[in-house]
């Protein structure tokens, strides 16, 4: 059986300018990055439609090590909507070298549904991780130069927030001390990194509307505290004009195709499990504005990407979901069910029985919006029809239907039925309904999360947390949107809690408020702002031969 990217470096690849005009992209409109991809201008084209497409969420249940294969069915969907006649695009993130060199593995989906060229988008691609992990670095060296010259803005060493950034996993990173050459090297004091997708300047990018609203967002970031505990911005510091110009081309759209020549845009990659989890409000933005079907999806699962979609994305993009696609297979559900890794390829229709209730859960918080959902079971071919029968029972109970897929080893012909539903689906009427509005208090958000989305019973603040929420209040921040930063495994913040807990407590240790972004981050369990590397990590498999041939990037 071939690779993915045995596969990816076989298919043909049409040259990038192709692929633009075949969606009214005019000459001035593209800025070419060789001959396969290219990012697109921000100046309002008069080729873009003003009536916005229809707009698909693809999701899915908790992650497992079994797999579930979102982004390859968000993939093949888009080449079944256009194997179907439908003018469809794809929006996703950019994958971060973390995951590629550590564990997970790429962003670009899988088989005969991935984007091309998948070598080039999992690793360097357009240089936008890169002039990220520049600026906001470059933050950190004028805010400890700050320090250094006489510390003019009175900044207590002790209370800055900013930390550095590298896009790679590197635990040894995460607690460092700095400045200690003497005098000349700056000034000592505690620091530490987290991975560049962790990065507000992250954030900031995938939720910005247009350049001047990235300055603008750049100028209300917080970097620390002075001694009298007052907020210290980098509208203060005098850099966030800097800081934008070493944006200016990372904030533009990246489009690229799929193997069947779709169009798809991939833009910013923040995490799900610490940050937003969606690409780009200008990503989404642009495929609504050129297409009729603009497919994207969320990280992890729906209890993390698909919330915050759904209430930090989606009132800033100005568009609700016409359909959201939750997405399952047999393997997850089982293991789940308390299957081991070993055994999945066994039926066992008892075990996948119990795993149905984490995707219930699933189903229940997405069907709260109002929204019409669908399910994808992502076909594995040790899946049995009685398993596969068995998941379309279950769901119906959910006013859901469920559909089989095989995207992997068709690619678009393997998803027509869920594309046919989809295409009937998104001409239903909707009745999107916020989980939270924006006067809501903190804690009444944080609750809603937990017991509408995850199934939990309620929301516990340990006494920082407490302590941070009464000065937010006092300072107005009180009322942003909330991302949680939560385990992806568990509906809970266990992540060996799999299934679908009850009655548990999300314990919040501490807030990082992210004016720049617009949110509060609430920090649960043990989760992580700088990952580490597994044992084996997949860089041990990646290698290049004489000709430039990669091989074992999945």
């Amino acid at each position: 059986m071939q690779t993915d990217i045995e596969i990816a470096q076989a298919a043909e690849i049409k040259p990038i300018t192709e692929i633009a005009s075949n969606i009214g992209l005019k000459a001035h409109e593209i800025v070419p990055y060789g001959y396969d991809k290219t990012k697109i201008a921000l100046d309002p084209s008069v080729s873009r439609k003003k009536d916005l497409g229809k707009l698909i969420l693809v999701t899915s249940i908790n992650p497992t090590p079994a797999g579930e294969g979102k982004s390859t069915v968000t993939v093949g969907l888009a080449d079944a909507l256009q194997l179907a006649g439908r003018k469809a695009m794809i929006a996703l993130r950019e994958p971060s070298l973390g995951p590629v060199m550590g564990m997970k593995g790429g962003a670009t989906g899988g088989g005969y549904a991935q984007v091309l060229p998948m070598a080039d988008i999992n690793l360097h691609f357009t240089g936008d991780f890169h002039a990220l992990t520049s600026a906001h670095d470059t933050l950190a060296a004028i805010l400890d130069n700050s320090l250094q010259q006489g510390n003019p803005l009175n900044i207590d060493p002790r209370r800055i927030l900013w930390k550095r950034v590298l896009d790679i996993n590197d635990r040894a990173l995460r607690h460092v001390s700095i400045g200690m050459g003497g005098p000349t090297s700056g000034v000592p004091r505690e620091d530490g990194f987290d991975i560049t997708v962790a990065s507000e300047l992250m954030a900031i990018l995938t939720l910005s509307t247009d350049l001047m609203d990235l300055k603008e967002r750049i100028a209300r970031i917080v970097v620390g505290y002075t001694y009298e505990k007052e907020p210290v911005t980098v509208k203060e510091l005098g850099v966030a004009g800097a800081l934008t110009v070493l944006l200016k081309d990372a904030i533009k759209p990246n489009l690229v195709q799929t193997i069947a020549h779709t169009p798809a845009i991939i833009h910013g990659g923040p995490f799900a499990n610490i940050a937003q989890g969606t690409n780009s409000i200008l990503a989404t933005k642009t495929a609504l504005q050129l297409a009729d079907y603009a497919v994207t999806e969320a990280g992890f699962g729906a209890d993390l990407g698909g919330e915050k979609f759904l209430d930090v994305k989606v009132p800033l993009l100005g568009k609700t979901p016409d359909t959201i696609v939750v997405v399952a297979t047999v393997r997850a559900l089982k293991h789940h069910g308390g299957v081991a890794l070993a055994d999945l390829n066994t039926e066992n229709v008892d075990a996948l029985a119990t795993g149905l209730k984490n995707l219930g859960q699933h189903l229940t918080a997405m069907g709260r919006y109002g929204v019409p959902v669908v399910v994808a079971i992502n076909r594995f071919t040790a899946d049995t029809e009685t398993e596969l029968q068995t998941i379309k029972d279950y769901v119906r109970q959910f006013g859901a239907t469920a559909y089989t897929t095989e995207v992997w080893a068709k690619g678009g012909a393997g998803a027509q039925e869920l594309a046919s539903a989809v295409i009937e689906t998104v001409e239903q009427e909707s009745d999107f309904t916020p989980l939270y509005q924006p006067e809501d208090e903190a804690v009444d958000k944080l609750n809603a999360i937990v017991q509408t989305i995850y199934g939990g019973k309620k929301i516990a603040l340990e006494p920082k947390a407490q302590k941070q929420l009464a000065e937010f209040k006092q300072r107005g921040w009180d009322k942003l949107p909330i991302i949680m930063a939560k385990t992806q495994y568990s509906l809970s913040d266990n992540a060996k809690q799999l299934g679908a807990p009850k009655d548990f407590i999300i314990t919040v240790r501490e807030f990082v408020p992210k004016l720049g972004a617009g949110f509060l981050v609430a920090m649960t369990g043990n989760i992580l702002t700088m990952p580490g590397l597994p044992k084996h990590p997949a860089a041990f498999d990646i290698d290049i031969d004489e000709h430039g041939v990669i091989t074992g990037l999945f």
